[in-house]
């Protein structure tokens, strides 16, 4: 039976950069973990060993610091960008590139009385954080899609499940009000062409995409976390034209009522254990009846 080479891809993983913007006296930072992965005409390479379409993965980790020299890095989608339009681009044998990002928030420390902190001391965010992944093709289409993840969000009532399935191995109890908590990870696809390279209107979508998710979470009345998760993409898409699709992941983080009756107690919904696993795990898109496919994007 032959044998024939498959899809493939190579690229460098998880390149750490802080890029400090020097202002005068007043710093900013940036902090990322850039990952990239080409693939294209690199079938010598598997079959005989031939290197030479081969762009070392260490020249992807040294473009990386140098384009973040050379052009900086304002939103990630547009340093994505870059990087991949430069490997297809540069690489005659590179027919697809695809460039992620992770970013990682810093807070300014404030100044302290009588001390001139806060122009240049950060601490490390506990807030989300911030995701994207950039496709670019030889023929000229660039898919780009902005996200989130490690978005803890809780509300301590308004939420409640009944109505399920059972069979011979159900235990769970119907309850008409519960903690519902989850970590969102939330990706987004961008209409094609919707910003021009250098564009800032990343940064805006991002910040807004990230209100919608957590006012639909916090104003929804939750049947289900399946039914929040389609309320949280409807109001991102109802919102922000320039998105045209929304994928969730949302773990149920579970928050079972602790019975205090041996010790005498009664408890009204007010302690819980919070349990890390097994956990429920609901997964879904929301997208615009026209969007165009372009399934590889969330590869």
């Amino acid at each position: 039976m032959p044998v024939v080479l498959g899809p493939n891809r190579y690229g460098k993983a998880e390149t750490r950069l802080v890029r400090v913007v020097r202002d005068g006296d007043v710093h900013h930072l940036k902090d990322v973990t850039v990952g990239s992965a080409l693939s294209g005409d690199m079938e010598a390479v598997h079959l005989t060993g031939d290197n030479a379409a081969v762009l070392p993965t260490d020249t992807q980790k040294n473009t990386v610091y140098a384009f973040a020299r050379k052009h900086g890095v304002a939103q990630i989608e547009d340093f994505a960008t870059l990087l991949a339009r430069h490997y297809v681009d540069s690489q005659p044998t590179v027919h697809h590139a695809r460039v992620e990002i992770e970013e990682y928030f810093w807070d300014r420390i404030p100044k302290a009385s009588g001390a001139e902190g806060g122009r240049h001391s950060f601490v490390r965010s506990g807030r989300e954080t911030r995701t994207c992944v950039v496709h670019h093709d030889r023929d000229g289409t660039t898919t780009v899609v902005s996200g989130l993840k490690d978005l803890v969000v809780l509300n301590s009532t308004g939420s409640e499940f009944s109505g399920f399935a059972q069979d011979e191995y159900t235990t769970l109890k119907p309850t008409g009000d519960r903690v519902l908590a989850t970590e969102v990870s939330a990706r987004w696809r961008h209409l094609p062409g919707v910003f021009p390279y250098g564009d800032s209107h990343y940064g805006e979508s991002y910040d807004e995409v990230r209100r919608c998710l957590l006012g639909a979470f916090a104003e929804t009345y939750s049947l289900s976390l399946q039914q929040t998760l389609y309320a949280m993409g409807e109001r991102v898409l109802n919102t922000r034209k320039e998105v045209c699709e929304v994928r969730l992941a949302m773990p149920n983080k579970h928050h079972f009522l602790v019975d205090l009756t041996p010790f005498g107690l009664d408890n009204p919904n007010e302690v819980f254990y919070a349990a890390d696993r097994p956990y429920g795990l609901i997964e879904g898109s929301v997208l615009r009846d026209d969007t165009p496919d372009a399934r590889f994007a969330w590869e």
